[in-house]
């Protein structure tokens, strides 16, 4: 249904009332509507187009009502997707959840590339522009910052230490330079030099360093860890990066203990600080942003306001000529056929598969199930199965064709709607796609995920008005209004308008409190020896 037409009234705890006032069918096959206000047993739902329904017992906002009679084993159908199996027998007016839905293979009709639709690009001279940071390579920065790059968590704490010492005074004597940040972590040991953990580290180490949000760095090692420095340097070409001479390197056992590389690397970082200071901001194209595409803490209304919302802005993006990253595998399985459908070629849509059955494999491996996914708070918030989370989730993605899949950190080179394959724990999904190159982050919540990522701005948008209000000190904007009237694309224009303002140094709620240090989180396969 037309969400433009949806608005909040006060319900009766029984009685009669119209089913669109009180609760949303997504599509007209779905077998169920979404809650938009606590109903209670005894409220009678009525119908122009079905017949009428008698809740059954208490349904919280957010979640499912079965509207017709299912019978166990049956699929389920929201967005006019297939979210779950019933696992009992249900009667119309049934809270639908975990407690009587499931999951089970079902076949994904993948058709690659039968829904592609031309973007109707922008001519570049009339483009939109934010005041950005431009880089000797070409690429374009929306902070400029120096990066306190720790190689190894035994070398954690003396990065922090380093970043510390440059308080807000000190740069205030640098107003082009927006922060050093420590990216500290808890790996770099432990594993095989060339193994597959050793390697991610390693391209999400050197994508930050040559990150174009980041105006020069320094390397923090202990010494005799696995991931040493020299390789690092020489593994990704490091000695040349963002256009400035060789990193200054330091590590703890040469310089003489904690204190000595404190003192050393805040040296450094001084000597830095009028050589980043000197590049200004600019007005630059739109076409630069490359923006990460993250959803965290999602509830019921993920797939309803924020998700579409963002998507919108996204289409709105790539008309511009930029670049969306959506990521988190885990998080549209059940969904990727919509994904693959959208491909611009079936190498891409057969690269996008081969990563989802990898996370299949990959589960069994463990002992998991990739239906493990949705946390206590997305069953809270009325999300039931890993399908009907990705559901939701792939709506970030909006209409644009899918225009290539990228590993974990892989530089992102090509433009549109890019896919990078990650797990779906926030931080180290969005440490992924910020080491490719994205250098601006939207994160959409409905629990009210309170995100940031250093040095990269973070832009978090809630998917409803009750939890916007209690928590608006963290939200930046509020697509819960989509439920009170406002139209998708009028939430999507104010999201797209937002993230220029922010690519241009506005502070997002998250950066205001000093978020974003402790998020930088690279993927740990788990291979520690």
């Amino acid at each position: 249904m037309s969400l433009s037409n949806v608005s909040w009234v006060d319900i009766p705890s029984s009685g009669r009332v119209a089913l669109d006032q009180v609760a949303i069918r997504l599509h007209p096959v779905d077998e169920v509507a979404i809650a938009k206000t606590p109903l209670q047993a005894g409220t009678v739902l009525e119908s122009s187009s079905s017949d009428a329904v008698t809740i059954r017992q208490f349904i919280p906002a957010g979640h499912k009502i079965a509207l017709r009679a299912l019978a166990a084993g049956e699929p389920v159908r929201r967005y006019g997707q297939v979210i779950g199996f019933t696992t009992a027998a249900i009667a119309p007016g049934e809270h639908i959840h975990s407690h009587n839905l499931g999951v089970a293979d079902f076949e994904r009709d993948y058709a690659f590339g039968v829904d592609v639709t031309p973007v109707a690009v922008v001519a570049e001279s009339e483009r939109r522009t934010f005041n950005g940071y431009l880089r000797p390579d070409g690429r374009v920065g929306t902070r400029n910052m120096i990066a306190v790059i720790s190689t190894v968590n035994c070398s954690a704490h003396t990065s922090r230490e380093i970043a510390r010492a440059f308080t807000d005074e000190i740069l205030a004597e640098y107003p082009n330079v927006d922060g050093v940040v420590a990216l500290a972590h808890q790996s770099g040991c432990g594993n095989r030099i060339g193994g597959e953990d050793y390697a991610l580290l390693q391209r999400t180490l050197a994508g930050m360093a040559v990150h174009a949000n980041v105006g020069a760095y320094i390397l923090v090692g202990l010494g005799c860890e696995t991931n040493q420095i020299a390789d690092l340097i020489r593994n990704y070409s490091l000695d040349a990066g963002n256009g400035l001479k060789p990193p200054p390197s330091l590590n703890i056992q040469d310089e003489g203990g904690i204190r000595k590389t404190v003192q050393a690397g805040v040296g450094a970082i001084r000597e830095l600080l009028p050589e980043v200071n000197r590049v200004a901001r600019s007005p630059q194209p739109v076409s630069e942003l490359i923006v990460a595409l993250q959803c965290g803490g999602s509830d019921g209304w993920s797939g309803v306001t924020a998700n579409p919302a963002l998507g919108l802005a996204l289409d709105e993006l790539v008309r511009q000529g930029g670049t969306g990253v959506l990521a988190e595998t885990p998080e549209i399985y059940g969904a990727e056929h919509l994904l693959t459908r959208r491909a611009i070629s079936e190498a891409v849509g057969q690269k996008l598969v081969e990563k989802v059955r990898w996370w299949e494999d990959h589960a069994r491996k463990h002992r998991m199930e990739i239906d493990n996914n949705p946390s206590v708070g997305n069953k809270v918030g009325g999300l039931t199965t890993i399908f009907e989370k990705s559901l939701g989730a792939v709506a970030k993605g909006g209409n644009t064709p899918l225009t290539a899949v990228y590993d974990y950190a892989e530089r992102i080179t090509e433009r549109g709607l890019v896919f990078m394959d990650s797990p779906g724990y926030d931080p180290v999904s969005a440490t992924g796609q910020v080491a490719g190159g994205s250098n601006l982050i939207v994160f959409t919540t409905g629990r009210g995920s309170v995100f940031g990522f250093k040095p990269v701005p973070s832009i978090k948008v809630a998917t409803n008005s009750e939890m916007y209000r209690r928590m608006e000190d963290d939200m930046d904007l509020n697509a819960g209004e989509v439920l009170e009237g406002k139209t998708l694309e009028a939430v999507a224009s104010e999201l797209f308008e937002l993230m220029i303002r922010v690519a241009s140094g506005e502070q997002t709620k998250s950066e205001a409190q000093g978020v974003g240090e402790s998020e930088f989180n690279p993927w740990n396969l788990g291979g520690t020896l």
